[in-house]
């Protein structure tokens, strides 16, 4: 039997919702799809996990998701390095219950800082927070 394909359009149209935000999910690895030339495809299968996995009802608890940017003062590259180590490590543990979350790391040498990128759900974002709060307890006093 062929596994049946949906085209962005068809699942904006099924769900009801923007097929600006289907591409976003797509993007965010929230839901999986293959390029076919320039446009996205999802299969049936991929497209049951998604649906399955979303909250379906009025009565269900809504799903938060938060961004944000942290510049974190560093006095040299290696301490940057540190820092950026130590928050993925945080990342990387964290519970597969806390869902699809993400970290972007830069260093800005010419005004020594790491700008830390996050994405994630509410719970993952304390984690992440709380652990910035502690690598810069110590340089803050």
């Amino acid at each position: 039997m062929q596994e049946k394909y949906f085209s962005v359009e068809q699942i904006s149209e099924l769900l009801h919702i923007h097929p600006k935000t289907i591409q976003r999910y797509i993007r965010e690895g929230k839901l999986r799809a293959v390029k076919v030339g320039k446009a996205w495809r999802v299969s049936g299968h991929d497209l049951s996990v998604f649906t399955e996995s979303a909250p379906q009802s009025e009565g269900e608890t809504p799903v938060a998701v938060v961004s944000c940017v942290a510049d974190i003062y560093a006095a040299n590259k290696d301490s940057a390095i540190r820092i950026a180590n130590t928050l993925t490590a945080v990342l990387n543990s964290k519970p597969a219950e806390y869902g699809h979350t993400s970290m972007q790391t830069q260093y800005i040498a010419e005004e020594q800082k790491i700008r830390i990128t996050l994405y994630g759900g509410a719970r993952f974002m304390a984690i992440m927070l709380d652990s910035i709060a502690m690598l810069t307890e110590d340089s803050e006093e």
